[in-house]
This record gives structure tokens, sequence and C-alpha cells, in this order.
């Protein structure tokens, strides 16, 4: 019975995440307004506005600066921290299902910089690679497209290749049953910035030991000076992705601890 559910309650989550996240979050107050306008004004008036003000407290950038600060992990990986990793798990982030430039289908951009990353430290430190994310239709589990690029496109091979997880809790606890027949508990987790604090107290729940490694940060870092690369002075689609991201963490994060 569970097993049944679980691909409903896998699409409700979905379904609930689009209603409380941009673009469908300032536009539904807008529109409701607008409809009630027409027999009670004010009222009418009152949610459009607070739909309108929304929108530009998600797309203007002190506001989403404030936003990204507040979830983002902002110190890099430090090379000392890295010594006592046995392991570098990199997390999914998506698939291209039209790319036929490389044969039918492949990882995102999202997942890529992931990939790129976790490459570049299993480089650095002759760790073995894990690489997470299944799939919830009938098509090629993520981890076999990121197996494919880590092995094309950055010449290595991943040890571990976990192909049912369908989302960061899954990621780590699917990992962790690998990683523990292996007997590795301490990892490099490589996720972007913004990602990073929730995945790895997902991680640690699993009883993993995790050494943060993020990557792509949409805001500065600890000082936030270089904030500027990501989030421009004047509103934009990169701050409208970035507070829809940072909305995104906040509101998995709280999820994930009232389910617990």
């Amino acid at each position: 019975m569970d097993l049944a559910l679980t691909p409903l309650l896998f699409w409700l989550k979905k379904i609930v995440a689009a209603l409380v996240l941009p673009p469908l979050l300032p536009l539904l107050p807008i529109v409701l307004g607008l409809l009630l306008g027409m027999r009670w004004r004010r009222l009418g008036n009152a949610l459009a506005w607070s739909g309108v003000a929304l929108n530009l407290l998600l797309i203007s950038p002190p506001s989403v600066s404030w936003l990204v600060r507040q979830v983002e992990h902002a110190q890099a990986l430090e090379a000392d921290a890295a010594r006592r990793a046995q392991a570098i798990v990199i997390l999914g982030a998506g698939r291209r299902s039209h790319a036929p430039e490389f044969g039918g289908e492949t990882v995102n951009r999202l997942a890529l910089e992931r990939l790129r990353y976790g490459a570049r430290l299993a480089r650095e430190t002759g760790l073995p690679i894990l690489v997470t994310g299944g799939t919830v239709r009938d098509e090629t589990p993520e981890a076999q497209l990121m197996q494919a690029a880590l092995r094309e496109d950055f010449g290595l091979e991943a040890r571990w290749v976990e192909t049912a997880a369908r989302d960061t809790r899954e990621n780590a606890r699917f990992s962790a049953v690998h990683l523990g027949a292996a007997d590795i508990d301490a990892v490099l987790l490589v996720t972007h910035a913004m990602h990073m604090k929730r995945a790895q107290a997902e991680f640690e729940a699993a009883g993993l030991a995790v050494i943060p490694a993020p990557t792509a940060w949409l805001g500065g870092g600890e000082d936030d000076a270089g904030a500027d690369q990501a989030l421009p002075m004047l509103p934009s689609q990169n701050t409208a992705y970035a507070g829809w991201f940072a909305l995104h963490e906040l509101l998995g994060g709280l999820a994930y601890r009232w389910s617990r």
C-alpha cells in the first residue's frame, strides 16, 4: 500500500510547492483580488496589491539578498576539512529530457555544476564518488545520467550509483545504505550552496558525518562582497530565480523539520 501511495504523495508535494512558490504565490492573490473586487472592492484591491507587493519583494535585489543570506551556506570547503572525508557524494539536480546532441537525455545545468565540482574534488583527493538520484517516471534514473556525464565529460567513474532516491531525504537515506556497506561514515557532500543546509541536515540525520562542499553561490558568501556577480542592482531574471530558490529551500527545510 505504501509503495502505491508514494508516487501520489510525491506529485502532491510538487503541486503544493508550485502553489506556495513564485510565480503562483504572488499571482494567486492578484487573481483572487481581481475576482473579489467585482463585489467587494476594498478587499479585492487589498488582495491584488498585496500580491504585487509580494512579487516585488521576491524580485528586488535587497530583499532577495537578505533571503539568500538566510539560506545559503556561506563557507567554501577548506583543504584541511576535506582530509577527514572517505568519499564524495554528489546530489542530483534534474535532467534535460530533450538533448539530441547528447543522444537523447542528459543532466541539466544544475546537476552539471555539481558534477563539475565533484569531479574536481575527486581529482584533488582521490576519493571515490557516489552519485544519487532516481526517477518517478518510466525513464533513465538521474544517477545513471550523472554516471555517464562523469565518465564521458570528466573521465571519472562513480563507484556507487544510487538510483532510487526521489528527494533530498531519500538521497541521504539511500546513500547511507551504500556507504555503510563499505564502512564509510564521513563524506564530502557536493550540492549547491543554497541547498547545502537542508541536504547536510538530512545526511546527518541518516547517520553520516558531513563535510560540506558547496558550489554555485547565488549570493556573495560570508561578507556578501561578491553578490553583485550573481544578483544585479535592479530586478532581473537572476534575482527572480534567486528569490525562488531561496524560498524553495526555506520552505523545504521547514517541511522536513516538521515531518521528522
